[in-house]
């Protein structure tokens, strides 16, 4: 394969690579679920927000907050890449109880003020979205362990 023959964006080995320039990056396999993008997204969003605090939130409410909004695309990225199917669902519950913490943060940063009523109900809106794609996938999980389970049965039962 010469170089005019490659394109922009490839598929090598099942891996999709962009090159930009002399660099080639790589997309996880997390990336290409909606959930963690809408987390990832929200996660970005807080961050902003936090970076609007006044200095004497800046390691009590700013740092939580940042902490919790980022560790929900991050337990969902371990979850997804988890081989055992009852530790992705661990990295899902994980990631959902943070989505409740970083809600929480949301009504307190509101209650104190720092946002408006209606940004805060617009991202624990957003957030509850990405609680029901953590539960819809969770449930896929569970279904898939049990159909591995039915198949690896029904193996032995035959040897």
């Amino acid at each position: 394969m010469n170089d005019e023959s490659t394109s922009e964006n490839q598929v090598i080995s099942g891996k999709n690579i962009s090159k930009s320039g002399n660099q080639e990056e790589f997309t996880a396999g997390f990336e290409k679920l909606w959930v963690w993008q809408k987390a990832h997204q929200l996660m970005l969003e807080i961050h902003g927000i936090c970076r609007t605090l006044p200095w004497e939130e800046r390691f009590k409410k700013r740092d939580q907050m940042e902490r919790s909004s980022s560790s929900i695309p991050d337990n969902i990225a371990e979850g997804h890449t988890s081989y055992y199917f009852k530790d992705k669902i661990k990295g899902f519950y994980v990631a959902r109880k943070e989505v409740g913490e970083t809600q929480n943060h949301l009504k307190a940063l509101q209650d104190k003020h720092y946002i408006t009523r209606a940004k805060a109900n617009e991202l624990i809106f957003r957030y509850e979205e990405v609680i029901r794609g953590i539960n819809g996938y969770i449930n896929w999980v569970r279904k898939k362990s049990q159909s591995e389970r039915v198949k690896y049965i029904s193996k032995s039962d035959y040897q």
